[in-house]
């Protein structure tokens, strides 16, 4: 490693260092999810939600309303719907993707997985044994196409 690039490196772990000081952990991110009262997979994708720190207020009605309001394609809808930030989120979309669009703050609507894959968030009980079905979490533009933000194989 040459000198120039070690330096760099120790000086960026030094800022890191001071500016994230041992022990803290960082706000919870607001949420609000509309979904039916007795979708236990919503329930699921929640709790997975406030273990990756975001802090969820939960409307169990209202998904469809919400979806239309947000700009969601009905051809992407899935069981619950929520907002971030100013962006939407369409079903059992991870949280460390949702956290990679707060990161990068795309010009878009928001992230979806279309349907309800196995093996996604809230859809990865016991109940599912060991299966697995890949899925894409897609970026929602504003000029209505969908590329895959991340595939899950």
């Amino acid at each position: 490693m040459t000198p120039g690039r070690r330096d760099f490196i120790a000086a960026a772990l030094a800022a890191l260092a001071v500016s994230v000081p041992i022990g803290a952990t960082a706000a919870p991110v607001p949420m609000e999810v509309w979904k039916a009262p007795t979708c236990g997979c919503c329930k699921d994708w929640i709790r997975h939600l406030e273990s990756n720190g975001f802090k969820v207020t939960v409307h169990d009605s209202g998904n469809t309303a919400a979806r239309s309001r947000l700009g969601i394609p009905k051809r992407l809808g899935s069981c619950h719907t929520a907002l971030v930030e100013g962006y939407a989120i369409e079903g059992h979309v991870p949280a460390r993707e949702i956290r990679r669009l707060l990161a990068e703050r795309p010009n878009a609507i928001g992230l979806a997985v279309p349907g309800m894959p196995i093996g996604s968030p809230g859809m990865d009980g016991p109940e599912y044994g060991a299966r697995k079905d890949p899925y894409d979490v897609l970026l929602l533009r504003k000029d209505g196409s969908t590329p895959s933000y991340r595939n899950y194989p």
